[in-house]
């Protein structure tokens, strides 16, 4: 790839600059994300490769460029320095202080390009008695009242995968934060800083749920009792008769009704559907019955109603779901199935710009690109700063 060539992608980000400062977690996936949108992204990655590195194989990676430069030499932050004045946006995921104390905190970095918008992505934030501390998505969504929420009556907090809080509340928020940023540069001509803590991400994602607490629709006391979380026979999974899941969704009168009616109970009202007294008797009786036909009978059962009721499908099964498929949800490069760019653009559309990168592998092509002399490249390398 060259600059050229990034300059034609087709994506709504087309002709946006990022680099991308190491970084695991919900990093690498909003450097994917803005790649398949469009932008050229650049990782710089450590000597070694650091903690997990971008893999020819490991397409989390997709359309990222990896440079090698060691930051803990003088040398290669003043590389990294020179590179920022050619970019739209930095993303950096240490620790805070770290990047100040290596020498490219956002002060430094805005000095050499004021249109900089320097992204940080952290779990705590920038600031707070637990901005130091170590920590994972777990412990994000903890304190912020997500986890304590997630799970079955009875029992502990249900992990759902590291996507509320790595991938929700921290990337997305991340990108939220730099697109409105950038958009903002584009008026004032001044860059500026995007601090994007999963903690306080992961909080915005419970508006709605701090909403219904507020307004006493919302038991606090425990989980699996709301309408949302399972404690609803309507809203719930069930097990079928070959172990597989269906998943329930009838929420509305409508579909609950013709849930009520496709499962053969006459003897229920809708006008009864929010009695939460009934729901434990309810959803013993949905047990029964759905454990009486596997999962696919069931999804054949419901494919002429609408009553909300799906397979619960594992990834394997999930890119070759009819839906999934008229849609190209999935796509495969390099002979790995993965998720399809999203969202979708009527007229620039996202595409995947690259397979994932060995570390250091566009060191030499982006050196070039960004104006740091052969010569002088083949003497940093000697002196151990940047990478083969």
């Amino acid at each position: 790839m060259t600059a050229d060539s990034a300059d034609r992608r087709s994506g709504p980000l087309a002709g946006l600059t990022v680099l991308e400062v190491g970084g695991i977690g919900p990093m690498p996936l909003a450097g994917m994300i803005l790649s398949d949108l469009g932008a050229r992204v650049v990782r710089v990655d450590r000597p070694g490769g650091g903690t997990a590195p971008p893999t020819p194989d490991h397409w989390a990676f997709r359309g990222h460029e990896s440079v090698v430069i060691d930051l803990g030499q003088r040398s290669g932050v003043d590389l990294l320095l020179r590179l920022v004045e050619h970019v739209d946006v930095l993303l950096e995921g240490y620790r805070p202080g770290v990047a100040e104390r290596l020498g490219f905190g956002p002060e430094m970095c805005l000095a050499h390009n004021p249109k900089l918008v320097y992204g940080r992505i952290t779990g705590w934030g920038q600031t707070g008695p637990l901005a130091s501390a170590a920590g994972h998505d777990i412990n994000y969504i903890a304190l912020t009242g997500a986890l304590f929420g997630i799970g079955p009556a009875g029992a502990p907090p249900a992990i759902p995968l590291n996507l509320i809080g790595d991938y929700g509340g921290g990337a997305l928020f991340l990108l939220t934060g730099i697109l409105a940023a950038r958009l903002e540069v584009l008026r004032s001509g001044r860059g500026q800083v995007v601090d994007a803590a999963m903690v306080d991400g992961v909080a915005a994602l419970m508006a709605y749920w701090y909403a219904e607490l507020a307004l006493g629709r919302w038991d606090d006391a425990g989980r699996g009792t709301n309408s949302l979380d399972g404690g609803a026979p309507f809203y719930n999974c069930y097990e079928t008769a070959d172990g597989g899941y269906v998943a329930v969704g009838a929420f509305e009168g409508q579909f609950y009704g013709n849930l009520l009616a496709k499962l053969g109970i006459d003897d229920e009202s809708v006008a009864t559907q929010m009695d939460r007294a009934r729901w434990p008797e309810l959803r013993r009786r949905f047990e029964s019955i759905f454990a009486t036909r596997t999962r696919d009978d069931w999804v054949e059962h419901f494919a002429d109603v609408d009553a909300c009721v799906t397979p619960v499908l594992p990834m394997s099964e999930a890119p070759l779901h009819p839906h999934n498929v008229a849609r190209a949800a999935f796509v495969e490069e390099g002979g790995v199935t993965q998720p399809a760019p999203a969202p979708r653009f009527s007229r620039t559309p996202a595409a995947i710009a690259c397979p994932p990168p060995a570390v250091g592998q566009h060191t030499d092509l982006v050196l070039s690109d960004f104006g740091v002399p052969e010569a002088e490249v083949e003497a940093l390398r000697r002196a151990g700063v940047v990478g083969p």
